[in-house]
């Protein structure tokens, strides 16, 4: 039975040294807003770190991140399930349960809108981007074969430091045609704190989940908060002004709060129509305004 209950979430991650999502038409520039010089990163790139945890946990998906054509793994995926059509198969996918899909094989081709939709991630704070070369571990060959004398250089861009939060809302309605249910959403969950903390690439490494917090609304309710991301003030921790100067040199966690208290009092606001939070809270992150999160009696606050 699909989910029947909205739920908005919010999410978020810290990254130190690395680069969130970098963009390939851009020589792989962190993605960030020119005007606020906040990191963005889209909503593809967090549905990816959650397909790679789903993937490690061997969760079955569509998009696995294998290089094969669409039929190739439509194929994988019949043997598999021992499903026929397009449709059957698709629901027997986490991803495409969630995400939604737009299949075209043959003769078959439907497009299914996907429960839970992600805003695209933004820094809350301004932040720098550095641009670093390096040697390459190898001669490039030259002409006629040979092998040139210089190594080449290699070019790469980082961000000291970014604490990023993610929006996302599933969609109850959309559930009814994909099947998604309330286990794939407990998944979900997971795998955004956990595909995080299991970055541990070059250009990913120290990506670090920090807080998650999902509002289950009751049976019937088709509103919304929105953008509870928008609903979070940054501090610092010194109590000085945070100019966007001393914004773009954070480096650590510790140098700031999040204050939640726009968040409390917009939940304040539609209290009647929820029915449980769920939050869980790494032990590093500061919350100003905690009382008031935990006065509203929907959840207790899990520590990791």
């Amino acid at each position: 039975m699909s989910f029947t209950n909205r739920r908005e979430i919010l999410f978020l991650y810290t990254v130190k040294d690395a680069n969130p999502n970098g963009d390939p038409l851009n020589e792989n520039h962190p993605r960030y807003d020119e005007d606020t010089e906040q990191v963005l990163v889209s909503d593809v790139r967090i549905k990816r770190t959650v397909r790679d945890e789903w993937v490690r946990q061997g969760k079955r998906v569509f998009v696995d991140g294998e290089p094969k054509t669409l039929k190739a793994r439509f194929e994988e995926l019949k043997g598999e399930t021992g499903k026929g059509s397009g449709g059957e198969v698709m629901r027997e996918c986490l991803d495409t349960r969630l995400f939604g899909v737009t299949f075209a094989l043959g003769n078959e081709s439907f497009s299914w809108t996907g429960p839970v939709q992600f805003k695209w991630g933004r820094s809350l704070h301004a932040a720098t981007f550095e641009f670093i070369q390096g040697t390459s571990a190898f001669a490039t060959e030259g002409r006629g074969g040979r092998e040139k004398e210089q190594r080449s250089f290699r070019n790469e861009y980082k961000v000291p430091f970014a604490l990023i939060a993610v929006y996302g809302i599933a969609n109850q309605y959309a559930a009814r045609i994909t099947g998604a249910d309330d286990a794939d959403l407990e998944a979900l969950a997971e795998a955004l704190w956990q595909g995080t903390d299991n970055l541990i690439t070059r250009s990913k490494n120290e990506h670090k989940a920090r807080f998650y917090l999902e509002i289950k609304y009751r049976t019937g309710f088709d509103g919304k908060i929105g953008a509870l991301d928008e609903k979070l003030l940054l501090c610092p921790a010194d109590g000085q002004e945070l100019t966007r100067d001393r914004q773009k040199a954070l480096r650590r966690l510790d140098e700031v709060l999040v204050d939640v208290t726009p968040l409390v009092n917009a939940m304040v606001g539609k209290k009647d129509d929820i029915e449980t939070v769920r939050i869980i809270k790494d032990r590093e992150l500061r919350l100003k305004g905690e009382d008031g999160l935990k006065a509203l009696g929907f959840s207790n606050i899990e520590l990791r």
